[in-house]
């Protein structure tokens, strides 16, 4: 399988949902956090550093959990306006997106 590079929208999501979950975690370790949600630390250090941008959801889903974060609250983060997406530039020029 072939993979997409990232749009920079979905490296700016990235970079802004790994600097949620590391504020999130605080001073709690990468180890006991990524152990908890069981992922690896290495997936968790890599989503939190930006490098892995679009992360799998039951991935995200346990992480937020363990960090006491809703998915609603990710979102929130991730999808702010402004952030360059596709939906963001759609609605700026007038247009709708149409589900496939």
């Amino acid at each position: 399988m072939v993979r997409l590079p990232l749009t920079p929208a979905e490296v700016e999501r990235g970079q802004r949902l790994g600097a949620l979950l590391r504020r999130a975690r605080g001073d709690r370790s990468i180890l006991a956090t990524a152990l908890e949600a069981r992922v690896s630390p290495e997936t968790l250090r890599k989503i939190e550093s930006g490098r892995v941008a679009t992360p799998a959801f039951p991935t995200i889903a346990a992480v937020a959990e363990v960090l006491g974060l809703s998915l609603d609250e990710v979102w929130a983060e991730i999808s702010r306006p402004g952030d360059g997406s596709a939906t963001d530039s759609a609605a700026r020029d007038g247009r709708q997106r149409v589900a496939s």
